[in-house]
């Protein structure tokens, strides 16, 4: 059973249209397991092997294409019509002469399609090289356009249904980080403090259920908390060390990440001080700036000063556009909080704003998921900003 309403999923594809008639598209081949969710409610760790949404202007429901062992999870997830999804047969599963995007090249075909302008998903994660060979071998009078991040943006603004996941992602992700701070111990294998974040995750709380993550929780220690990217090793923590946590609460795929940075002992190094301090005002400073109708540059702007008069800099963004996704990214690809980006906030619009500050041989993290409101934002978790030690 889908997890929203039809008039909603209904709502998502009028938009959707109207997004691809201003391109210029008359249909789309979908390849994002996040946008595929988004439009027909189907999810299942499927997308390891090539499936696919077709949005027709001519056509009341997406057209949902997956393995033919997968066509069951549909009945389960979607709130389409049994004629509006189908599988193609294994044999076409990697394999060397043949493809699943051959079938999807069929049944275009079939459809009266392939003389109308189709654009394809050519910058998303499940779409390579392969599947564009075997579209344009089985339909090789098209000329493909490019539609990346069009259903992208049409996630950009949230329903209220959504936030709501994303509220409940936001007590999970405090859940974690507690749990996180309270198994990072001394002589504890880094490894065991990650099983007990992930069990976090997924076990959620009384009143409802958690997900799997689009991102494993990031927990480097020591000198490798100067890096923002790396997970756990099976070495023990050690006393006078520090410890980068980043993770997420999920909640039917929607995602709030939350940062924080740890220090094991009794009394952090000065300058660690001094950067949570810093970066934690800043932090603060931004989050007190935000309204509806800036851009987002003008917010990155006020932490960008802020961290100036400290004789600081920080050259990657500071905030992304997230909600709804699949491994490996819980972001959604379209704004950023940087230099250049002049998109105007709107209300439900949902953003992870992390002020991440990675140093040559240490680093500090405090971030936030937030929702901009009519006033301002709000942020889906309350754990307290600061540099935590643990004994």
């Amino acid at each position: 059973m889908a997890l929203f309403t039809k008039q909603e999923y209904l709502q998502r594809l009028e938009k959707t249209k109207s997004r691809m008639e201003e391109q210029g598209l008359e249909v789309i081949v979908l390849a994002d397991p996040a946008n595929m969710n988004y439009l027909t409610g189907y999810d299942g760790w499927s997308f390891y092997t090539p499936q696919a949404v077709l949005v027709a202007l001519s056509e009341d429901e997406p057209q949902l294409i997956v393995r033919g062992m997968d066509v069951n999870g549909a009945k389960h997830t979607v709130w389409l019509s049994e004629s509006s999804y189908q599988g193609y047969p294994d044999g076409l599963v990697q394999v060397a002469d043949q493809h699943p995007m051959n079938f999807v090249g069929e049944f275009i075909k079939k459809k009266g399609w392939a003389g109308k302008r189709i654009g394809l998903e050519k910058d998303a994660y499940y779409f390579n090289i392969r599947w564009l060979e075997a579209l344009q071998k089985t339909l090789p009078d098209v000329e493909f356009q490019d539609c990346s991040l069009l259903v992208n943006w049409v996630r950009s603004i949230k329903s209220q249904a959504e936030i709501l996941f994303m509220q409940e992602a936001g007590k999970i992700a405090e859940q974690a980080m507690q749990t996180a701070l309270d198994s990072i111990t001394p002589g504890k294998r880094e490894c065991e403090a990650a099983a007990e974040v992930f069990r976090a995750q997924i076990r959620g709380l009384p009143e409802f259920g958690g997900d799997y993550p689009a991102i494993v929780p990031l927990m480097p220690t020591g000198s490798k908390t100067s890096a923002p990217h790396l997970t756990w090793t099976e070495e023990p923590y050690k006393q006078e060390q520090p410890i980068n946590l980043e993770l997420a609460g999920c909640r039917h795929r929607y995602h709030a990440p939350l940062a924080r940075t740890a220090w094991i002992g009794r009394k952090p190094p000065q300058k660690l001080q001094e950067l949570a301090h810093n970066t934690v005002e800043g932090l603060n400073l931004t989050l007190e700036a935000i309204k509806p109708g800036l851009a987002c540059e003008e917010v990155e702007l006020v932490w960008r000063r802020h961290i100036a008069k400290l004789g600081l800099e920080k050259e990657s963004r500071i905030a992304y556009a997230l909600g709804l996704n699949y491994p490996p990214d819980w972001g959604e690809h379209t704004m950023s909080f940087r230099p250049g980006d002049r998109t105007l906030l709107r209300p439900n619009m949902t953003f992870h704003m992390i002020l991440g500050m990675w140093m040559d041989d240490f680093g500090f993290e405090c971030s936030e998921s937030l929702r901009i409101t009519e006033q301002g934002c709000e942020t889906f978790s309350n754990f307290p900003r600061k540099l935590f030690v643990v004994d």
